[in-house]
Parts: structure tokens; C-alpha cells; sequence
């Protein structure tokens, strides 16, 4: 049932002008309420009303009892006192009892009004109490918002669903959906949806898989993302498509992520090129951030940002622009041989490379402060440790000659090998003042740039410089197409396989598979939207000829007959005339958990699997009965124990 915004209820919803009088005068006062908790407003005191809901807290006042009874769109305060005739029954209730009660509206006495609550002004005086549903002890309170262990909660759920704040949040997340469907709309999206039972598809998880019972040793996957079929899609000749997308993935959970299932918007357009997508999507992203901020500050404009320059000034491809430290490489300001720190110079002319993060201000934080961020260096990045010099004020000298000098004090461990214009070199390029810290990560690129990055967002913590009621964006662009595998010494797919890269096609299949140096520096035309630092979608141009990718897939080392046999289908399709396109496809329940000030998908999501993707309420995963499993053809190995 759907209740209008007044919270009244009767015979008519849909007619505006009926009061509560005329609504009593000609019908029966519905079975459980006239109101909602949430509806009682000064202009019902003297009505009589029938609420339900629970029973969210009961205090005992001398023998008057005050009930605050709860459901989905508030509370009202009962009272009932030895007068009256409910109060046999209102001595009986316990918390999140069901009840239904019949009273009277009046004003609260004066200094007992709660201006909290929109009912505040008021309270009903209980007639009668009926107990719907009484309820058990319970194993977690609803009332207040205390901590409790993980398992708790997710076994019993529908008691944390009941908390006020995951049951705002979880209305807040339908809001959005319901905001970003119709923003959607108005850019002339049409909504599709595809299957999901559907064929294997490597997307860089491991699939869920469905045995079929009718032919026998085979399976369906669950699709990780509908990328084929949005793809095919736009081959059919539809031009605008999205879906508020269930995908499935078999991976270990993380704060930001989900175990086994998630949501996202996916959309995907035909002839268009990176700034049309963009042009489509920007707009519905900072429109949903705008209208759920609450009042915080959303970007204006979301900036573009190369993959490689992010990684050199923020240490990831999910940089979090709230925090305004940028970390800069000083590999050549080590390299000088003045400079005589030689296990960075030795580290250099293996190939490595030195970054630098300042830390604003911190040469005031005591020995302690650096010597933690030392050890977290070494014990939870696995880095043999973050080395930093102190920039303190200008010292002046007077030099011979009576002429004065301006010399940088600097101290730390590392100070003393580096030369007075090395270190000014250092500071220029890291915009650096006196009273200033940079800390040095150091060793192959990735792994430097790991280390600076997660030092960077441990630093701006520390010194409390990110701004945390603000929504940061921005695009991430021109990802490498290829990267060097190591440890097989051949080239991979750095990001997206299915991706267009950005150059002539032409001069792409004249590309010499043998010239690694050329192959690695392909960008493709793939982007990402970042927020906070949280990787919101990734999105590409689509590869859409048949030629372009079988060369492609042949320079990362997939014959064409695998490219056939994985996908024989959109390699089909596509040679039947098939429109440039692209897409994106931002993640639901991230977008949900930014907007709610959370930090955990658990909090955003109605009924969450734990970190190990087991569902505590339902019993989910189970074992499948003899019988299911000889319909499906299926034996059960069980790994060996030990």
C-alpha cells in the first residue's frame, strides 16, 4: 500500500480535498490505521486515530506510560495512564511488539514538545491496544544505533533494517535509483533488459555458474556485467540503452565491494565518440550528487585526468582530489651526482624511479608521528621503509666578504646526502615552505607508486587535509592498452580487451606485434569516474570491427581460433554491420554509499552477504538434496581435510 505524503488514510487517496473528518463520516476507520506514525500534525489534536506499528521504546514515567510506536514513515508518542482503559494491555508491551492502538490527539504539555521529530508537537492519549505481534527477546535492540559484531547483524537483518539509519539508507538508495532512472529518460535512454542466465564470458572474475538440467554436464553463468549484450544491442540497431544492472561476480569481498552480487547503471549509446559519452553521463552523475549531497559541494566540471599523470601525481588510477597533496617524481634530482644517498642512485640505474610526497606542515609532529609512518610503510605495504626530509626555515649566513647567504635548513635522514641546491630543486618542484616534509617511496615503478599513493592518503589523513564534505570527481583517461606481464614475459591486456585504441585504425593493424616499445605505449580509448577516491564506473569506446580485434587480441597472444571459440557470437555479429559505440556503466551501490556517508557496502545494501559471501539469514550457500543433484547430472567431490 501507498500512502500519500499526508500519512492519512481512507476511501479515496487520490482525492486531495477529503479531510479526516469527512473521510471518518463516510467509511469505517480502516482495519489497522487512519494515519501513519509519521503523519500527526498540530491540526489533528481533538481527532480520534487508529495508528500500528511497533513498539520502538517504552518508558515508565510514575505509572504513566509513553509509548513510542514506530513504523516505516516515523514515530508518534502514545501515553497511557491508569485512567485509561488501554492501560492493562500498554503494561504488557516489550520492545518491538506489533500493536495497533485507537486514541485521541492532543497537544503535548508545554516543555515536552520534541522539535526531533516532525509528530513532536504531539502525542495520542491510548483508547484501546490490540497486540498484533508480540516478539520474543531479542538478540540485537532496534532502539540507538550501537555497534554489534558483523554475523549478528546479517543473521538478523530485518532487525538492522529496522535501525533508523540503515532503513534511511536504504530508502534513500530506491530515491536514487528512481532520480537516476528518470535522468536517464529525459537524455533519451530507453531501458532493456538482458538475461541472466547466459554463456561463460571472462570479464577478469570468476563466474557463477547454473547447471543445466536438460543438457546434461553443461552450464550457464550468471553474467558479471551485460557487456555482449548491451553490445549487441546497439547492433540491433537500438540507439540509447540502459538498465539498472544486477552482475555477479565470484570475488572476496572488500569495503567497496560486494561479494556475489551488485548493481550498476548500464548504458550504452551508438555513433558516438568519448565526449558525447561523456557529455550524456556527466550530467546525470552530478545531478543525482547534487539533489541527495545534502548541501555538499558536488564538481562543477569533472576534470580529465591521463592515466600516467595520475599515477605520478596521485599514486593511482583513483586519485581522491579532496586531499590536496600531489606527489611529484624526483628520480633526476637523485640522480645528480652531487647527490650522495646511493641506495636510491643504485636503485635508479636498475631501472627504478624515486617519488616524492610532501607533507604540509608536518615538520611540527613529534619523532613518534614519523617513525609510525615508517613502520606502517614496512608492515602493511611490505616497503623497506618511507625515507623524509624535514624542511625547516631559511637559515641566514654571512659569507666572507660580509655578503648574507640564504641557506634551506633541512634535517632528516636523508638530508645530509643531498646538496643545499639539490634540496632546493626538491622543494621547488614539490611546493614546498619552510615547516614542510617530504617523505620518498622508492623502487620499480608500480611498486613506488603504490607505496606513494597509500602514503599520500595516510599522510592527508594524519594531518586531517582532506575536506570530507565535498564530492570530488573527475574522468580518469587514455589507459594504456597493453602492459609487460614479467612473470610470463608476454604482453597482456592492461585494462579493457573489447576497447578501441586510440589511433588510426589503419596504422593499428600496420602495427608490428614485435615492437614492444610502440605496443606498449597504445593508449585505448577507455575512461573511468572517480569519486573520492572510490572508482565509481569504468566505460570505453568499443572495439566494433572484427579486424581491428582479432589483431588486437592476436598482440596480447590469442590465436584466432580462441577468439572464435570464447566469442564466436559477437565476432559474428559484428561482421554484419555493426555502429561505432560506447558505454559506462557506474556502480548503484557505490554511488548509494558515497551519498549516505558510508564506508562499507554492507550499509547500503537491503540484504548483504558476509566477507564470505555466505547469506547468515537464509542459509545461502547450502548443500542440494540427492535428488536436485541427480536431476542436474552433478556428483559432489568435497576436497580432501588436511
Amino acid at each position: 500500500m501507498r500512502f500519500p505524503p499526508s500519512g492519512r488514510i481512507g476511501p479515496d487517496r487520490t482525492r486531495p480535498d477529503q479531510t479526516i473528518e469527512s473521510i471518518e463520516s463516510t467509511a469505517i476507520m480502516h482495519r489497522y490505521r487512519s494515519h501513519t506514525c509519521g503523519a500527526l500534525r498540530a491540526d489533528a489534536i481533538g481527532t480520534e486515530v487508529r495508528l500500528s506499528g511497533w513498539c520502538h521504546r517504552i518508558r515508565d514515567h510514575g505509572g504513566v506510560l509513553f509509548i513510542d510506536l514506530r513504523d516505516h514513515y516515523g514515530i508518534t508518542q502514545v501515553v497511557a495512564d491508569p485512567d485509561s482503559p488501554a492501560f492493562k494491555v500498554a503494561e504488557t508491551l516489550r520492545s518491538e511488539w506489533v500493536v495497533r492502538i485507537d486514541g485521541k490527539v492532543r497537544r503535548r504539555p508545554g516543555g515536552t514538545e520534541n522539535p526531533e521529530l516532525p509528530t513532536g508537537e504531539v502525542e495520542v492519549y491510548a483508547r484501546e491496544i490490540e497486540v498484533l505481534g508480540p516478539a520474543a527477546e531479542l538478540p540485537m535492540p532496534v532502539f540507538g544505533e550501537q555497534e554489534y559484531p558483523e554475523d549478528i547483524r546479517l543473521k538478523y537483518r530485518f532487525l538492522d533494517l529496522r535501525r533508523e539509519r540503515l532503513h534511511r539508507n536504504i530508502i534513500k538508495r530506491g530515491a536514487i535509483i528512481d532520480s537516476i532512472r528518470w535522468r536517464m529518460k529525459e537524455q533519451g535512454f530507453f531501458e532493456f533488459q538482458t538475461p541472466i542466465l547466459t554463456a561463460s564470458s571472462p570479464e577478469g572474475a570468476r563466474d557463477f555458474l547454473v547447471p543445466s538440467r536438460l543438457h546434461p554436464g553443461k552450464f550457464y553463468a550468471l553474467p558479471q556485467a551485460p557487456q555482449q549484450f548491451k553490445q549487441l544491442v546497439m547492433i540491433s540497431g537500438f540507439d540509447r540503452y540502459f538498465q539498472i544492472a544486477p552482475c555477479f561476480r565470484d570475488e572476496d569481498a572488500r569495503a567497496d565491494r560486494s561479494p556475489g552480487e551488485f548493481y550498476q547503471l548500464d548504458l550504452e549509446m551508438s555513433f558516438v565518440t568519448q565526449e558525447d559519452v561523456f557529455a550524456a553521463v556527466e550530467p546525470v552523475i552530478r545531478g543525482v550528487f547534487e539533489e541527495f549531497a545534502e548541501g555538499k559541494p558536488v564538481t562543477a566540471k569533472f576534470p580529465r585526468i591521463p592515466y600516467a599523470e595520475a599515477s605520478i601525481k596521485y599514486g593511482t588510477d583513483k586519485p581522491d582530489l579532496r586531499n590536496p597533496i600531489v606527489i611529484c617524481d624526483v628520480s633526476e634530482e637523485f640522480n645528480d651526482p652531487s647527490v650522495t644517498f646511493n641506495a636510491f642512485k643504485n636503485l635508479i640505474k636498475a631501472g627504478g624511479i624515486v617519488r616524492a610526497i610532501p607533507a604540509p606542515g608536518a615538520a611540527a609532529q613529534p619523532r613518534s608521528w614519523f617513525d609510525r609512518l615508517n613502520d606502517w610503510a614496512r608492515s602493511d605495504m611490505g616497503a623497506a621503509g618511507l625515507g623524509y626530509i624535514v624542511f625547516n626555515t631559511i637559515e641566514r649566513e654571512t659569507a666572507a666578504g660580509g655578503a648574507n647567504t640564504a641557506r634551506l635548513g633541512a634535517a632528516g635522514p636523508i638530508a645530509k646526502f643531498v646538496p643545499d641546491n639539490v634540496l632546493r630543486r626538491m622543494a621547488e618542484k614539490a611546493g614546498l615552505n619552510s615547516g614542510d616534509v617530504l617523505f620518498f617511496s622508492a623502487g620499480t615503478e608500480p611498486a613506488a607508486a603504490k607505496l606513494a599513493g597509500a602514503a599520500r592518503t595516510r599522510i592527508g589523513e594524519e594531518l586531517n587535509l582532506i575536506d570530507k564534505d565535498r564530492f570530488e570527481f573527475c574522468w580518469i583517461v587514455d589507459f594504456p592498452m597493453y602492459e609487460w606481464n614479467e612473470e610470463e614475459k608476454k604482453i597482456d591486456f592492461s585494462h579493457n580487451p573489447f576497447s578501441m585504441p586510440n589511433m588510426a585504425p589503419d596504422a593499428f593493424l600496420a602495427l608490428d606485434p614485435a615492437d614492444r616499445d610502440s605496443i606498449l605505449a597504445l593508449r585505448a580509448i577507455q575512461y573511468d569516474i572517480v569519486c573520492n577516491g572510490v572508482e565509481l564506473s569504468s566505460g570505453a569506446i568499443r572495439n566494433h570491427r572484427p579486424d581491428i580485434m582479432k589483431k588486437a587480441f592476436a598482440i596480447a597472444g590469442y590465436d584466432e581460433a580462441v577468439l572464435e571459440q570464447k566469442f564466436g557470437g559477437m565476432l559474428h555479429a559484428l561482421s554484419l554491420g555493426a555502429p561505432p559505440h560506447g558505454g559506462i556503466a557506474p556502480g548503484i551501490d557505490r554511488i548509494v554509499m558515497l551519498l549516505c556517508g558510508e564506508d562499507n557496502l554492507r550499509e547500503v545494501v537491503l540484504f548483504p552477504m558476509n566477507q564470505r559471501a555466505e547469506d547468515l539469514m537464509m542459509g545461502a550457500p547450502s548443500e542440494a538434496t540427492s535428488k536436485q543433484l541427480r536431476e542436474l547430472h552433478i556428483r559432489v567431490v568435497k576436497p580432501e581435510q588436511g
